[in-house]
């Protein structure tokens, strides 16, 4: 451990702080306290608690409840946290207090020495932890979504769509109950892949306007002791400012601090997203397993050697990858769940964790997204002969016939063709009593879909 995070403790055992170190003592005693997992707040975060602290001391110092040079001093602090200059003190495990008090005080104590100004008077003026805290998760979820997670949906949407248009005058068969069911061209397939996608981003969009509510301004219980008139109106449209993002005060301050609804909500979208992405991968890499003995009906590209024991074999370790990824995220959506049902009276205490776990959902989901989509889904080919001849051994080519011949006499058709190993078109014109020109444009697939 770095001199920046070893904790000392004087001949009292009383703890003191190394010279070296720009967090203080209420820092220190956490990171004592809590050294339990070693997962720290991510950068989005921390940028986001920055911006609550630039943001506050510009209005402060804006209707004069701090002196000018100081609460200056104070932004010009904050906003070398904003910019990821001092990470490194933000040493706290998540797993510390429940309304993040630790965090916050991390914050306070970092830019109020950097600025020369107390942590709780100063930098923490008109703000409590319990506002500060689930505002920065607000922020950092806003903009992560926005930033990160809607561009990458959008560009996977736009891949799938690509190839919806490029395989849109292939037919193949469809299936129900992993059985045939009738034939589907490929390009219609896959726009309901898409449309999965974009559904999925309507609603993440959606669940966003919650998050632009922010809680700032309620300080310890929602009343807003201590914080001056105007605080938080001013506070939040500085930040909507800096962020180009629709900001808001909270409508009401009571259940934007007792409850964690909004994110909750946000988390629920974001798994609907993994449940989508889930049934997109399995399908293609099902669809491209093989290459002999599978389906084989999509060429997958071959991105590594897929086994260190059988030369030649490629795995789908694109969309296994993003199957991972998305049991990651509905695991942290039970984790959010969890924590947003543990509110007690007027303070959720499980504030780190779930913010922790929200972050990483949307960067997971990102990264993943925008993986699959140009390393997988932007390659994907066709086996246009082999897809072809599912559609003609198909049993399920009898359906078409049902309407000319009834439904029994078709079934029975398509038992002997099972029966007798031949194709359902083999058996209808020995046995069906349709000509064979009107044999030919029943069983035409393209008739069909």
């Amino acid at each position: 451990m770095s001199d920046a995070f070893r904790i000392e403790r004087d001949t009292m055992g009383e703890m003191r702080v190394p010279a070296t170190a720009l967090y203080g003592a209420q820092t220190a005693r956490a990171l004592a306290n809590f050294p339990i997992g070693g997962q720290r707040f991510p950068r989005s975060f921390i940028r986001a608690l920055g911006l609550v602290k630039s943001a506050a001391a510009t209005v402060n110092g804006r209707l004069g409840h701090l002196p000018p040079e100081r609460a200056a001093a104070i932004a010009a602090a904050a906003e070398q946290v904003v910019e990821g200059r001092h990470d490194a003190e933000f040493a706290i495990d998540i797993f510390q207090t429940g309304s993040g008090t630790s965090t916050n005080m991390n914050a306070n104590e970092v830019i109020g020495r950097l600025a020369g100004a107390h942590p709780n008077d100063d930098v923490n003026r008109g703000q409590s932890s319990n506002d500060a805290i689930p505002a920065a998760m607000h922020i950092a979820a806003a903009e992560s979504v926005t930033g990160r997670l809607l561009p990458a949906m959008r560009l996977l949407g736009a891949s799938l769509e690509r190839k919806a248009a490029e395989f849109h005058g292939i037919i193949k068969m469809g299936r129900t109950h992993l059985q045939d069911a009738v034939p589907i061209r490929m390009g219609q397939e896959f726009s309901g892949y898409a449309r999965q996608v974009e559904a999925a981003r309507e609603r993440i969009d959606a669940a966003l306007a919650g998050i632009y509510e922010l809680p700032l301004g309620g300080t310890a219980v929602g009343t807003g002791l201590n914080a001056p008139p105007g605080f938080a109106r001013d506070t939040i449209a500085e930040i909507a400012r800096r962020t180009a993002l629709p900001f808001i005060e909270a409508r009401n301050h009571f259940e934007a601090q007792a409850a964690r609804d909004a994110a909750c909500f946000l988390s629920g979208a974001l798994r609907t997203y993994a449940v989508a992405l889930t049934k997109i991968a399995n399908d293609i890499r099902w669809l491209g397993s093989g290459p002999r003995c599978g389906l084989g009906e999509l060429r997958l590209p071959a991105v590594q050697p897929g086994s260190s024991i059988m030369p030649g074999k490629v795995n789908p370790v694109i969309a296994e990858s993003l199957l991972m990824v998305c049991a990651q995220v509905v695991g942290h959506d039970a984790a959010i769940a969890w924590c947003a049902a543990a509110g007690n009276f007027e303070l959720n205490v499980m504030m780190p964790v779930m913010a922790y776990d929200l972050l990483e959902a949307i960067e997971l989901l990102a990264a993943g997204s925008a993986n699959f989509a140009e390393k997988l889904v932007d390659g994907l080919a066709a086996d246009c002969a082999r897809v072809e001849r599912y559609v003609e051994q198909s049993l399920a080519m009898g359906t078409a016939l049902a309407p000319e011949i009834g439904y029994e006499k078709a079934a029975a058709l398509v038992k002997e063709a099972h029966a007798s190993g031949r194709t359902v078109r083999e058996v209808a014109r020995e046995q069906s009593g349709l000509s064979a020109e009107r044999l030919n444009a029943l069983l035409d697939p393209q008739s069909q879909v």
